[in-house]
């Protein structure tokens, strides 16, 4: 087939990122994905019959792309179309889910996985299994929020519980759920525990990525969330070297944001590059668990990097988003360095840029050590090196707790020639200078 310029993507996964099903495209390299996506976390949370806990974008072949390789994504735009979303701290329910509750969902009442469900009426008992009637949700709300949205999306504001209840009994048309979405609109909850809060929005994607070498759950393609599939006792339960299969695209990042750039690893032929879980906005860390889940339209462009070897994503931040010791400098600061440096008999000065490396793992610490490591491997330099050039030059941010990080640091262009990504990097800054 002829790869194509641009792909159009209304199309979703169950849930699982499988490499053996056959992907959309191809895409051209240099191309553009435009997709229209499912809000992630809770509606799908509420939905047994999907696998992961979130309903991904179906993965986009990218032409040229091989095993060995990254794609660079260029997030074009992020456009929110939800007009209200509910979300809040979760609690699993006992008895309805074998392992886990994102991926096993089991009917309490008939006993059957992944039950199709229907919806009577609203509340967290609305869900309800096709098959024997039993109420099937998985999860409840310990604190909950519906927020509204103003019609520019800039702004949000927590409704009390007539109103919540209103966009729940309307929750398809109020999220904006996509038309091959199967999942359950969150709104049809209806929590109210939160009442005139307002909310800036800044919306970013929680999922996008490249397809792991491994079929994985969707939200469990990270090494915080894997941790639940080491030795499950489910279809999808991996051992703990096959979690290293893993391409890390289930982030959380809130600076995964328009006009960013993030470069993730080719571990499946043509990458397989997906899209999910739209948020929008977060505080680093999104320490509730969940943050407002949104639908909204993604505009992409994908460019292969031939034999970049990468074991997680790295990312370009915008420069609003870079950390203050991480910006890259002024003349008027340069100028000041030279006068030091002769003073000193330094006789050049080292050229760079910024460059945020993702570290994920089973908690914060390990998620560090990770991002160190693949920092460190990818430059051909140590740990320690790594270390230092953090404290001075950059800093060390959470993206989701309990275990995704961002190290990112001033890194000296001569490695990044020889990563071929020097031209990508002094591109993407100069032009938001």
């Amino acid at each position: 087939m002829e790869a194509k310029q641009t792909v159009f993507v209304n199309e979703f996964t169950n849930g699982i990122l499988d490499p053996s099903n056959e992907m959309l495209g191809p895409l051209k390299d240099g191309g553009h994905i435009v997709a229209n996506t499912a809000p992630g976390c809770w509606g799908p949370m509420i939905t047994p019959c999907l696998r992961g806990g979130h309903e991904v974008t179906k993965p986009v072949f990218v032409e040229g792309a091989e095993v060995g390789d990254a794609i660079a994504i260029r997030i074009k735009s992020v456009q929110v179309t939800s007009m209200a979303t509910s979300s809040g701290n979760d609690q699993p329910v006992d008895g309805r889910f074998v392992g886990d509750p994102f991926v096993a969902v089991k009917c309490p009442g008939c006993g059957e996985l992944y039950p199709d469900t229907k919806i009577e009426g609203t509340g967290p008992e609305a869900i309800r299994c096709s098959n024997c009637g039993e109420d099937v949700t998985p999860f409840v709300f310990t604190n909950g929020y519906t927020m509204a949205f103003d019609s520019d999306r800039t702004v949000g504001v927590t409704v009390d519980e007539a109103a919540a209840t209103h966009i729940g009994q309307n929750g398809k048309s109020f999220m904006a759920t996509p038309e091959n979405s199967v999942q359950n609109p969150i709104v049809t909850f209806g929590p109210s525990d939160l009442v005139g809060t307002m909310a800036r929005l800044r919306p970013f994607l929680g999922q996008l990525g490249t397809t792991p070498s491994r079929p994985l759950p969707d939200s469990h393609n990270a090494g915080d969330f894997g941790q639940f599939l080491i030795d499950a006792p489910h279809d999808y339960g991996v051992t703990k070297e096959e979690l290293e299969d893993r391409t890390d695209g289930h982030m959380d990042i809130n600076r995964v944001r328009e006009g960013a750039v993030l470069i993730c690893p080719v571990k499946v032929p043509g990458g397989g590059i997906y899209i999910g879980d739209m948020h929008a906005m977060q505080g680093n860390g999104e320490i509730a668990g969940h943050t407002a889940d949104v639908a909204g339209i993604v505009n992409l462009q994908a460019i292969v990097i031939k034999d970049l070897t990468i074991d997680g994503p790295i990312l370009l931040p915008t420069l609003d988003d870079l950390p203050h010791l991480a910006k890259p400098f002024t003349s008027k600061e340069r100028e000041a360095a030279k006068r030091v440096a002769n003073m000193y008999g330094v006789s050049k000065l080292e050229e760079s840029l910024p460059v945020s490396f993702i570290g994920t793992g089973a908690d914060l610490n390990e998620a560090t050590d990770n991002g160190l490591k693949r920092a460190a491997d990818t430059l051909g330099i140590t740990v320690p090196e790594v270390m230092n050039r953090a404290t001075i030059t950059g800093s060390i941010e959470i993206g989701r707790h309990p275990g995704v990080v961002t190290i990112t640091f001033l890194v000296p262009v001569h490695l990044l020639d020889e990563l071929s990504l020097t031209d990508l990097v002094r591109n993407h800054y100069s032009t938001e200078k």
